[in-house]
């Protein structure tokens, strides 16, 4: 479990394709603090710690997780939004994010608006009546306020503290990113599909 906030810029140092998907992420974290097995969203995509170095760790990625997320797209030198795994007694300055993405948007604008960046993403269609207006969704492992839906499309309004500690200063028109909806919508979804 996560909470969309992210703590850490990680890079892509290497990929071997064998049965599944292997990275190699380099890392600020200290990695002796970080156990074989422990979780990590790396994109938002919550990946189980394989093998560790002074300043990495591996992941394996199996075909079903490259087939639902952006990490098909993945090249050695992309950036990644990392956040580890939430301990009791954290602090939850976003929402509770699984990093289960549920599928992948596409940006369709980036315009700036003063100091901010003003985003517009298309959604899936199956999950766009999950994105609501002042809720929220996880993008590319990043906590997000919705401002605006129309249809699919909602936009996200980057501020420039958000730009400089994730990826999100590097956004472009046609990005293809991990959305996780909020947990609570899918819940209240599937209530009232059964009320």
């Amino acid at each position: 479990m996560f909470t969309g906030i992210v703590t850490d810029i990680g890079t892509v140092v290497e990929l071997e394709k064998r049965g599944d998907l292997r990275a190699r992420i380099a890392t600020c974290y200290d990695t002796a603090s970080i156990d074989i097995g422990a979780s990590i969203a790396s994109d938002g995509v919550c990946l189980t710690v394989i093998a560790l170095g002074e300043d990495w760790y591996d992941v394996e990625i199996s075909a079903e997780t490259v087939s639902t997320t952006n990490l098909g797209t993945w090249t050695e030198g992309k950036r990644l939004n990392l956040e580890r795994a939430l301990k009791v007694g954290d602090e939850l300055g976003g929402h509770i994010v699984s990093g289960h993405v549920d599928g992948v948007a596409e940006v369709m604008a980036v315009a700036d608006e003063g100091d901010s960046t003003r985003v517009t993403l298309r959604a899936p269609k199956e999950l766009a009546r999950f994105i609501a207006p002042k809720g929220s969704v996880a993008l590319n492992g990043t906590s997000l306020t919705v401002n605006d839906v129309d249809g699919c499309d909602f936009g996200i309004n980057f501020i420039p503290h958000t730009k400089e500690v994730t990826t999100w200063g590097d956004v472009a028109v046609g990005d293809a990113v991990n959305l996780e909806i909020d947990t609570l919508a899918r819940y209240v979804a599937r209530l009232a599909d059964c009320g």
